[in-house]
């Protein structure tokens, strides 16, 4: 009973925690001086530990500036670090085999 709990509290927090994130990387909001692109330090308004290396990664065309789909990567990319971070924290939860 313990773990079915646990599970569906996780899969929540993954809900909201995408659901936030995908708000936080609104295109639109996050082009703030209506450029047409997302600057490093526009990005860093919604993911403020991100480095230049990083965002030279995503920025494929070395632009200096996220396009919409170069944005919609970082997204993927951040949701799926959040979810690789529930995983280690269900596993971290699971008693250990004998």
């Amino acid at each position: 009973m313990k773990k079915t709990i646990f599970a569906i509290a996780s899969v929540i927090g993954l809900s909201i925690s995408g659901a936030a994130l995908a708000q936080d990387l609104d295109f639109a909001t996050l082009d703030a001086d209506a450029s047409g692109g997302v600057s490093l330090e526009e990005l860093q308004v919604a993911l403020p530990e991100l480095t230049e290396e990083e965002f030279a990664s995503y920025d494929l065309d070395a632009s200096g500036e996220l396009s919409e789909d170069e944005l919609a990567a970082v997204a993927d990319a951040e949701a799926d670090a959040d979810a690789m971070t529930m995983e280690g924290d269900v596993d971290a939860e699971a008693p250990a085999a004998q």
